[in-house]
């Protein structure tokens, strides 16, 4: 994760519906929590007009399980914007146990218009809310 970048922590309720056959958390309630937490980041840092202005679409998830979840586990996940580059961000996930990491997810959005449900670029001030220590353009491409 880059140091520069503000994380945010989102604790994952577990369902009884999320448990599988095997008793641990079905695969594809990762997929939910991960667009939880990626758009609860979002609301948390952007600014108000920009939360009721863009949505996002997910591109791409990537998983990498590490170790089962089960329906008493106090979970988190912790979410850091990695790089923002026109309308597409790229996002990096840790859903963790304790100190047991449960999954790993890399994930890559597309920020659209509200109105229209085009893409839409990020304006700068916006992308500056999410790395505080870095200058305009050292994180986010055109």
């Amino acid at each position: 994760m880059t140091d520069h970048a503000l994380p945010h922590d989102y604790p994952i309720p577990i369902d009884p519906a999320d448990i599988d056959f095997m008793g641990h958390v079905n695969n594809a309630s990762y997929l939910k929590w991960v667009q939880d937490a990626v758009l609860s980041h979002w609301r948390k840092i952007a600014p108000a007009d920009a939360v009721a202005s863009l949505l996002w679409v997910a591109l791409k998830h990537e998983i990498t399980y590490r170790k089962p979840t089960f329906l008493d586990d106090e979970v988190i996940a912790t979410v850091l914007l990695e790089k923002v580059q026109g309308a597409r961000a790229f996002y990096q996930t840790i859903i963790k146990r304790g100190e047991d990491v449960l999954a790993e997810v890399k994930s890559s959005w597309c920020c659209i218009d509200a109105e229209t449900l085009r893409p839409a670029r990020l304006a700068s001030n916006v992308i500056e809310r999410f790395f505080p220590d870095q200058t305009n353009g050292s994180t986010a491409s055109a």
